[in-house]
């Protein structure tokens, strides 16, 4: 476990007015800068590594990490999942919920903690939903960071065919299929430079399996549609007035770097960090560089920002 000074690490909930139930754990000093992670499409808040966490402690941060809707033990909610033919085509259902739900969702638990201002980290769809706070609710925003993400536009940040037929493929049923699947998308995604920790991914995976409160293959095809309901985004990103980190590798097969170009382009002064190597994964071994990219930005909070390439 990270190392949080006494801070809470147990699943709690926070009952929102809009029905929701989110879970959260909450980590650190609370009278240190709050900073908020929002994870992935189909991914819980313990895919955020405990080393992960534990050094943005370490690093004077009071650490909130959420499971997004349809995840984990938050609510997974009612209406029916959208079909393939649907996610294949972007053609969501009239009762899908979109980024901006997602994103109430998460100001919802920071409502509930007391919390008024944020650091905010977000990585995939949750670099999506971080986005969408830092954009229609800038009043609660300290500072963002957005981890291998996207605008929405269809011309960047798309998925390589070979990671489309994956995705494609029948859902796991069982916690061993989820394990398997787990292993074969994290190494096609990974990124040539950082090989995948096959035990860990599949601890990662089992866990994952064992906390979700409902149907992960349903919550995750409501996630993409959400994704989908939500479009371009490229406009509402240009009103980002909070100092903001874009960071991606240059090997990305599941969401192209053209996407996090595109989100540096949209975000005015937004600076760029593209690491050699990295995939659409955070290994341990970039756990510290990233989290030192972060807490460093965090700290800037109110200095100008400029392009930085790392190679």
């Amino acid at each position: 476990m990270p190392e949080t000074s006494g801070a809470e690490s147990a699943d709690r909930y926070a009952t929102l007015p809009s029905g929701m139930t989110i879970c959260f754990r909450d980590y650190g000093d609370k009278a240190d800068p709050a900073m908020l992670l929002i994870a992935g499409l189909g991914e819980d808040l313990t895919f955020w590594s405990d080393s992960f966490v534990g050094s943005l402690v370490t690093r004077g941060f009071r650490v909130v990490a959420i499971d997004n809707r349809d995840s984990g033990q938050s609510t997974f909610v009612a209406a029916p999942p959208p079909g393939l033919w649907r996610q294949l085509t972007g053609r969501p259902r009239c009762d899908a919920y979109a980024l901006a739900d997602m994103a109430q969702d998460a100001l919802g638990v920071l409502d509930h903690l007391g919390i008024s201002r944020v650091h905010l980290v977000g990585r995939s769809m949750g670099g999506m939903i971080a986005q969408t706070i830092a954009s229609t609710a800038p009043e609660r925003v300290l500072s963002l960071t957005s981890v291998y993400s996207t605008t929405g536009a269809k011309k960047v940040g798309q998925p390589a065919l070979s990671t489309i037929r994956l995705l494609a493929a029948p859902p796991a049923r069982t916690r061993t299929a989820a394990v398997r699947a787990h292993l074969r998308i994290t190494r096609h995604i990974a990124g040539k430079g950082y090989p995948i920790d096959d035990a860990a991914e599949a601890a990662l995976a089992a866990r994952g399996w064992d906390r979700s409160a409902g149907d992960p293959a349903a919550g995750v095809a409501r996630q993409i549609q959400a994704i989908q309901r939500s479009g371009d985004r490229t406009a509402q990103l240009n009103r980002i007035t909070a100092p903001t980190l874009v960071i991606n590798g240059d090997r990305d097969l599941l969401v192209d770097p053209s996407g996090g170009e595109a989100t540096v382009k949209a975000i005015r002064s937004a600076q760029h960090v593209v690491i050699p190597g990295m995939g659409h994964h955070l290994p341990e071994a970039l756990v510290g560089p990233v989290t030192q990219y972060i807490s460093q930005h965090a700290n800037r909070v109110g200095e100008g920002g400029s392009h930085v390439r790392i190679s």
